[in-house]
């Protein structure tokens, strides 16, 4: 039996490994487990005095720093609950800008001079933290000479129990930024960006009529796609390993073309991985909501309830990072990149945004009565407006290499962003513009209670999987954010442009009001300029066709299809104004953000072009002229100068290859000039290196191919 036949057989084999627990009896509360290991609210109210815990309360609310008793008392309650919960160390757990999160251990407990220890922890711990951080990307906001970072406690999001076999660690939510005061992370923006939507949000509703509203916050709720695999063929795969997608592979006989695996039944060990997986996210408080498996052979989705966009930003990295450690319990390996296999669905994270009130209301629910109604179509024009004026940012929040492979087609929305409203929604916008009611229908509009706007559809339907921003019914759902992708900084994007764009109707709507015009009359022209102004970017066809690009470029909007052409817009004059406006980010920031992301592209497509060079000559070639061998040994000419021109030709490959890889290499240049030189000359060097490589692949003997392909990585489970 050949090689591969064996690892198929010994990678089909599986049974429970005992990490497993089997059902229990969800009726009794002692076998409730959500955020039992989650420092909730109600753990404070139980171990902290009355009048402190009232007082924390209180302090975060209102926003303000925490005076240092009160910090003492908080660490002390902190610190009891996580030695009962078997926790020996401490962490400040931030994110860097690298994508990922990052965290320092530090014991709670310190020798004492009669050769015992005690646990100690206090609130100038808890508080701060100083890790030397040196070697986090800056973007040259820091030099390595005065490299010393901080961390700040984020109150709002609540310190977790990660539980390992052999211990568990509490890890408290932090904020990172440089000594000088600069974010270096993706919560301090997403933070500053909360307040700045809140604090537009709550002006225009008292515009509107509401004075009971005292906090807005935007909402998310991020669909999360991977893949699974037998960790057997991922480590026969230095590709895989290295970069995190298969840099070869042919196309198989069979891929999602049937549309069999989409909502099918999940394989027994991959549902185990799930249940096992959801039981840990459950104790961190996550709200998982939904499995199921999704287009790709191999690939799935995990969805949570709609949080507040801190604490769903943080629960996301977490889900990631639970999702690959539980897989590895089932000889599983957990893949993120957006495009791990060429010519199958991508993975993408849906990132369902929305903005909620403190009294419970959803700012784009259309609700079910006028003055509902006119509130809603206040806040759905000012994203309207926000993502036209923004697109070439938007489309920056979700630039990287694995994106460039993506966008564009097999279910991921194109590079081009546009809005999907249906044609109901669409419909009001238009009768609104042309200043008369629409018709209203029985059962499906509400009508305003005013015939100088027109009524609205109870339901707005989500028709159109080719749309990037799709409305869909009470939120909007930004499809275009990436598998590995952290969802802080769309959505401080998102919140940024969305503030602004409500303060500017805000004052359009107050001016109008002025000369003694209802709400209803001063409303009318205000949302008819935006939409006028703004409706280009709004399509509901075909986003993947020849003819909506066309459309697209007459329209003016902006068609970024490669990391390279978006990164730029991080640092365009519109971008700085609005985010020195609101203090979300100083120029220095969005300049270091750009530098930093422009960096990581380049450095990412260099590692993945010279894994490639290396792949190819040492293990593909050799088993390419091992095969040519067989065939001049069995005296087949035919087969003999099909294989010879095929190996010439992936010589020739390999060498262009290389050559492009030594020559970026003494490039002394930019990091936007070698990231535009990796896309122009690289890329298309590694394509052509995996075009000949592929059609080997299909005549090589099989066992002589060292890559596991894809008709065993996406099908055996």
């Amino acid at each position: 039996m050949p090689r591969l036949r064996q690892d198929n057989v010994t990678a089909a084999r599986w049974s429970p490994n005992g990490a497993t627990l089997g059902a229990l009896d969800l009726t009794d509360p002692d076998n409730r487990l959500f955020a039992t290991k989650v420092f909730t609210p109600a753990e404070q109210r139980k171990r902290l005095p009355k009048n402190v815990y009232k007082q924390l309360q209180s302090t975060l609310e209102r926003g303000e720093a925490l005076d240092s008793s009160l910090a003492d008392a908080v660490a002390l309650a902190m610190k009891e609950w996580a030695l009962e919960n078997g926790a020996t160390h401490y962490a400040h757990w931030f994110q860097p800008l690298t994508g990922s999160t990052a965290e320092k251990h530090d014991s709670f407990f310190s020798p004492v001079g009669d050769g015992t220890s005690i646990a100690d922890f206090s609130g100038k711990e808890l508080i701060q933290g100083e890790p030397d951080a040196s070697s986090f990307p800056t973007g040259g906001i820091r030099a390595t000479f005065e490299a010393r970072g901080y961390t700040a406690w984020d109150p709002t999001s609540p310190a977790f129990i990660l539980e390992n076999p052999n211990g568990a660690l509490l890890c408290i939510p932090t904020a990172f930024a440089s000594w000088t005061g600069e974010a270096l992370d993706f919560k301090i923006p997403l933070l500053r960006s909360m307040g700045a939507l809140s604090d537009a949000a709550v002006r225009a509703l008292r515009l509107l009529g509401d004075d009971e509203t005292q906090l807005v916050y935007s909402t998310v709720g991020p669909e999360q796609e991977y893949f699974l695999i037998d960790e057997q063929y991922y480590f026969a795969r230095p590709d895989l390993v290295t970069t995190g997608r298969t840099l070869f592979g042919a196309k198989p006989p069979k891929g999602h073309e049937l549309d069999d695996h989409y909502f099918g039944s999940i394989p027994e060990r991959v549902l185990a991985c799930m249940l096992e997986t959801e039981r840990e996210l459950e104790k961190l408080g996550v709200p998982v909501k939904t499995r199921h498996n999704e287009v790709a052979p191999a690939q799935y989705e995990i969805a949570p309830l709609f949080e507040n966009s801190n604490v769903g930003a943080d629960h996301q990295q977490l889900t990631m990072q639970v999702l690959q450690n539980v897989a590895r319990k089932y000889g599983l390996v957990c893949l993120l990149h957006e495009k791990p296999f060429a010519g199958v669905n991508g993975s993408g994270k849906h990132n369902n945004w929305s903005m909620s009130t403190d009294t419970g209301v959803n700012l784009l629910d259309p609700g079910d009565t006028p003055h509902e109604n006119l509130q809603f179509l206040f806040f759905c024009t000012a994203v309207i407006k926000a993502v036209d004026r923004h697109q070439g940012l938007l489309r920056a929040t979700v630039a990287g290499p694995g994106q460039d492979h993506r966008l564009g087609a097999n279910e991921a929305p194109p590079a081009i962003i546009s809005i999907f409203l249906g044609a109901e929604l669409h419909e009001v916008y238009d009768a609104l513009e042309k200043g008369k009611a629409s018709e209203v229908k029985p059962g499906s509009l509400l009508g305003l209670g005013t015939p100088v706007l027109p009524p609205l559809p109870r339901h707005g339907g989500d028709r159109n999987r080719t749309s990037p921003f799709a409305f869909t019914g009470n939120k909007f759902e930004f499809r275009a954010v990436g598998s590995t992708q952290s969802i802080a900084l769309p959505n401080t994007v998102l919140n940024t442009i969305v503030a602004e764009a409500i303060d500017e109707l805000g004052s359009e709507l107050e001016e109008a009001m002025k000369g003694g015009a209802s709400l209803e009359e001063a409303l009318r022209p205000v949302l008819q300029k935006a939409w006028r102004e703004h409706k280009r970017i709004v399509f509901d066809g075909d986003g993947y066709s020849q003819e909506w690009h066309e459309e697209a470029k007459r329209r003016g909007l902006l068609n970024l299809p490669t990391t390279p052409d978006a990164l730029p817009y991080f640092v365009k004059d519109e971008t700085v104004r609005a985010f020195e406006t609101y203090n979300v980010l100083s120029k220095r920031e969005l300049e270091a953000r750009y530098e930093v992301f422009t960096e990581q592209y380049a450095v990412k497509i260099n590692i993945e072009a010279e894994t490639a060079a290396s792949i190819a000559r040492t293990m593909l070639l050799p088993a390419a002229l091992r095969h040519l061998a067989l065939l001049r040994e069995a005296g087949v000419p035919e087969l003999v100068s099909e294989t010879e021109a095929l190996v010439n030709e992936f010589v020739a490959a390999i060498r262009a290859l290389e050559a492009a890889n030594l020559k970026e290499n003494q490039d002394d240049a930019s990091a936007a000039a070698w990231a535009v030189y990796l896309r122009d000359k690289v890329i298309p060097a590694m394509e052509r290196v995996r075009e000949v490589a592929d059609k080997l692949e299909r005549i090589v003997a099989d066992d002589l191919w060292p890559l596991p392909k894809y008709s065993e990585i996406l099908f055996i489970k």
